[in-house]
């Protein structure tokens, strides 16, 4: 590695990779800093020349891997694992988004290829009301944990703010609210209760070709039943989730990705004090992603989602799509 902050170069200019070089761009340039990013649409790279301009557009994804220290993959979860390889390959580390890939036998072999050298970005390893609701059930706030229930819910798929990548995010072999949302709350049962196994789950695709527009499953998170339902069309909201944690003495839920609460013995929910909307929390959990994405980068111990995590994930995700 090159002297000096982190080389982090990205693949894939939609949402992600744009979000993710602004967090980087906020960041001290002595941990880390943006040595280039390329998408293969030329309108993406001359929003990014509009947006970003000192950003260096390189030319190819191999330009992007010479030039990294850590290879930042934000592109359409098909090619993850070809951009993975290559940077590995060249001595570079991976920090990929999820899910890692839509072929589990592949995404298995890979998983055993790569051992530690590479992380996968799911925000919930670095939110601060996930570490909330940890310390409240290491506080014995909720007993002995007994069950977890995961529900989201969407006006339309895609969201309203993702109709941009609608070309491969509603369709069924790439895109679904699946992969793209309830992949974040399988992570987060597995992350703080256990390993995910044991599923038996649904999905339903009404429309032509289009992704899954309902899910249903049943499952475990080390010793304990996980519930999860999704749809859409059932409420108005563009985005609702809740993810809760219940106990023999109480219950603790995470709502619409950032509100950490904790049911009263009244039966009431009281969200955390220093809670706060997604829109101000998640600069806060990309900030210490991108702190992990340097340890990883420079081989140290970080607490970001590895690639066991993701395969993990991936393997309830597409079971219950197949389902």
């Amino acid at each position: 590695m090159k002297k000096g902050g982190v080389a982090i170069g990205i693949i894939g200019a939609g949402i992600m990779g744009e979000r993710l070089l602004t967090a980087i761009l906020q960041q001290d340039p002595a941990l880390l800093h943006a040595c280039g990013i390329w998408d293969p649409a030329p309108a993406a790279m001359q929003r990014m020349a509009k947006t970003f301009p000192k950003v260096p557009r390189l030319p190819d994804a191999a330009a992007i891997v010479t030039a990294s220290d850590c290879v930042y993959i934000a592109s359409p979860p098909a090619s993850h694992l070809q951009h993975a390889r290559t940077a590995l390959a060249a001595g570079k580390s991976v920090f990929c988004e999820k899910p890692l890939s839509v072929d589990v036998a592949d995404a298995r072999a890979f998983v055993a290829e790569a051992g530690n050298r590479g992380a996968v970005n799911f925000p919930f390893a670095s939110s601060p009301s996930v570490a909330t609701l940890k310390s409240w059930i290491e506080n014995g706030e909720i007993g002995t944990p007994k069950r977890i229930e995961i529900e989201v819910a969407f006006a339309k798929w895609p969201r309203s703010w993702q109709m941009d990548a609608a070309g491969w995010l509603d369709k069924p072999m790439q895109g679904g609210f699946t992969r793209e949302v309830v992949s974040h709350f399988l992570f987060l049962s597995r992350r703080l209760v256990g390993p995910l196994h044991g599923l038996a789950g649904e999905a339903s695709f009404p429309e032509a070709g289009k992704s899954e527009r309902r899910i249903s499953a049943k499952l475990k998170a080390g010793d304990l039943p996980v519930t999860l339902a999704g749809a859409v069309g059932e409420t108005k909201k563009d985005d609702h989730n809740i993810w809760m944690l219940e106990g023999d003495r109480g219950a603790v839920r995470l709502c619409d990705w950032s509100i950490a609460e904790r049911r009263a013995p009244d039966g009431t929910w009281k969200r955390a004090p220093d809670a706060l909307p997604n829109a101000q929390a998640r600069p806060l959990a990309l900030k210490r992603q991108l702190e992990g994405v340097a340890k990883l980068a420079r081989a140290e111990p970080h607490h970001l989602a590895t690639l066991a995590d993701a395969f993990n994930v991936q393997e309830i995700v597409e079971g219950i799509l197949a389902g």
